[in-house]
């Protein structure tokens, strides 16, 4: 499994999340298996998604996509920090 992390201000979490709830089909075209948003407890425009990919190569795909880029703008996203992506090397669960 790879992971596609984003971290990035958005004018509006509300206008953001209509858009992005909109975007199924373009996470399906890149094989996204599950993702999930995180607010900052502080800012709720300061927004982190994470997305789940079978391999690397997608979540690259998906990252470099300009369709990608289109959506964020007119989701009014002001992405500040570049993506991220990253397989997991270790991981600990309690049980």
């Amino acid at each position: 499994m790879a992971h596609l992390f984003v971290r990035h201000p958005v004018k509006d979490y509300e206008m953001w999340r209509q858009v992005y709830d909109e975007a199924d089909a373009l996470q399906e075209e890149f094989g996204v298996r599950s993702h999930t948003v995180f607010q900052s407890a502080d800012d709720p425009n300061d927004i982190t998604v994470m997305h789940v990919f079978d391999n690397i190569g997608a979540a690259k795909a998906m990252a470099e996509a300009p369709q990608l880029r289109e959506a964020m703008d007119q989701a009014g996203s002001r992405l500040l920090r570049p993506f991220g992506s990253s397989t997991r090397s270790k991981s600990h669960e309690p049980g």
